[in-house]
């Protein structure tokens, strides 16, 4: 005796007994085996019903027969004869098929994440097209089934509702015309304006560049903030972890980052996740008011977006900055904040019942960031010499960089730069913490006026943060010492920065000239800030030739620096 299979079927109104015997004939006789039949109630399905045998669906409704009766007639218009006899032999003799092997069904849906069973040849990535048009991507591929996450909503999406694989993996148009628009994760824009006409797509996920691929990372990338190029120096393909409680001017570095961009050929591209939505207006505001918005594309997954768009957000915004990369240009990609991103995934995991881990994230949250970051990188010559630079964002916790995300990203990252919210509150901005900065690139990643500029700038102020901690036990300090501190409190008031306010390359090397060698024994630490910026503008406007040498050689001659001393003690401040 042959063994019994079941069926499902789907209908608006409950089938009579006799109807689903009738069914259960009808199959055995196709398929040679004995069926038994199962109802499910669904209000959506009218005019007919949809039986579902193993991969095997017959979409018996109203809408599955003038879907079928569409693709009949398109099919039409490939006939080169007279199509108006075609179309009514269609119409005459047009009866339902089966529709096999690239249609699933729903079986379960909830919280952006839809179960679909008889789509056993689904890849991983696949876009998924559901009945309403909803759009998903397989993200979970399993024995009898495939879980997916939706990027539409899920009103449309019912048990028993019609699953279609596309063939395409997910992806995100990309092109010239992204340039100066707010998108969100599929690159649709949502700031007002029009339709973007795409040059290409590309599929989100995407292999790192080859190691025989990638060149030395060795063109600085220029912030403009004169505490991070002087010691932590960014260079072109690197990835600099940002990294710091929250509201201790994170985005704001990044901000002043893509302001300093202007006139350098470089794309700027800034990925928001999980933010609010009006932080993100601000800062395309921001970027608007100083001409920052042309080279720019803002791809924004705010707080309001279900987590499977926040999930897909910063692969979207690689895949845009990976377009510009391999023409050969040279992009910064801002990824704000990962650890919004780590918990939309959690979130997602959670729901695909995987098995949590430390902090409830899957195993695969560090493999998750780290396919994603590896992707940043210098072009070799041979592949275009374009780069991808990346200034992901980790938000801590009471200043805990021990902590799971912080510590995988870290790992990952060239180096990190880290926001003291003791020294923001002190109002040393940006609060940027000397001793657990760093850059692993280092000065491959500076000019030479710079690293000759800079000296022992680090050290200096480390030197000076340990006697300012011995000196509160310390009554009686020595000479040197009290120099020391002296020092130390004008490098601090000189690290002060405005926002939106990016310094030169000039202005900077001049301004640590002139502090490096005065060593504030002139100039008063509590008035350095002003009065050296008064002398940097005196003094580039006195030795004009220096000033073309470090713009046009980025170069700087032991003269050179004596030169400017001399010429600073002969202005009055």
């Amino acid at each position: 005796m042959s063994e019994t299979r079941t069926a499902l079927l789907y209908s608006s109104d409950k089938p009579t007994q006799k109807d689903l015997e009738r069914l259960s004939a009808f199959l055995e006789e196709k398929y040679g085996e004995h069926y038994s039949i199962g109802w499910k109630h669904n209000p959506a399905i009218t005019g007919g019903f949809r039986l579902v045998a193993g991969q095997n669906v017959y979409d018996w409704n109203r809408q599955g027969r003038l879907r079928q009766l569409q693709d009949a007639l398109l099919a039409l218009k490939h006939e080169r004869t007279d199509v108006i006899p075609l179309i009514k032999e269609t119409l005459e003799n047009w009866t339902p098929t089966v529709m096999v092997d690239e249609i699933g069904t729903v079986t379960g849906v909830g919280d952006g994440i839809a179960i679909v069973s008889g789509l056993d040849d689904t890849t991983y990535g696949e876009i998924l097209l559901f009945s309403g048009g909803v759009r998903g991507m397989a993200l979970d591929l399993r024995m009898d089934e495939v879980a997916c996450i939706l990027f539409d909503a899920e009103e449309e999406v019912r048990e028993g509702s019609t699953v279609r694989r596309t063939g395409r993996v997910a992806g995100v148009p990309v092109g010239e015309g992204f340039l100066g628009r707010v998108v969100d994760p599929l690159g649709v824009p949502i700031d007002g304006g029009y339709e973007i006409i795409a040059d290409d797509y590309r599929p989100v996920e995407n292999e790192a560049p080859a190691v025989i691929d990638r060149q030395a990372v060795n063109v600085p990338l220029e912030t403009g903030i004169l505490a991070i190029d002087s010691m932590f120096p960014i260079g072109r393909g690197q990835r600099e972890l940002i990294i710091g409680d929250r509201q201790t001017g994170k985005s704001t570095i990044v901000t002043d980052t893509i302001i300093n961009q202007k006139g350098k050929d470089v794309i700027c591209i800034y990925v928001a996740i999980g933010q609010k939505t009006s932080s993100v207006a601000r800062l395309v505001d921001t970027l608007r008011k100083n001409v920052a918005l042309d080279y720019t594309i803002v791809v924004n997954a705010s707080a309001a977006e279900p987590a499977p768009l926040q999930y897909i957000a910063p692969f979207a915004g690689c895949a845009l900055g990976e377009y510009f990369m391999e023409k050969g240009r040279d992009v910064l990609i801002i990824y704000d904040d990962l650890t919004k991103h780590a918990i939309a995934y959690r979130s997602i995991s959670l729901l695909l019942e995987r098995a949590p881990g430390r902090e409830a994230y899957p195993g695969d949250v560090f493999y998750l960031h780290s396919r994603l970051l590896e992707r940043a990188a210098h072009l070799s010559d041979e592949k275009g010499g374009g780069s991808l630079t990346a200034l992901p964002i980790i938000e801590t916790q009471e200043e805990d960089v021990s902590s799971y995300i912080p510590t995988n990203v870290i790992s990952i990252t060239d180096g990190q730069i880290f926001l003291s919210s003791g020294l923001f509150r002190l109002g040393q901005r940006p609060a940027i913490n000397v001793g657990l900065s760093v850059s692993r690139v280092g000065g491959d990643a500076q000019t030479k006026a710079m690293k000759k500029a800079s000296g022992t700038l680090r050290l200096d102020l480390a030197q000076y943060r340990e006697m300012e901690t011995f000196s509160q036990f310390s009554g009686d300090m020595d000479q040197a010492t009290k120099k020391l501190i002296r020092y130390g409190e004008g490098l601090m008031k000189i690290l002060k920065q405005k926002s939106n306010s990016p310094l030169t390359l000039t202005e900077q090397v001049f301004m640590l000239v002139i502090a490096t060698m005065d060593r504030f024994e002139t100039i008063e630490p509590e008035t350095a800030d002003e009065v050296i910026r008064k002398l940097v503008k005196e003094c580039m406007d006195r030795c004009h030739d220096i000033v073309l040498r470090i713009e046009n050689e980025g170069t700087i001659t032991d003269d050179d620096k004596k030169r400017i001393y001399e010429t600073v003690k002969s202005i009055d401040v």
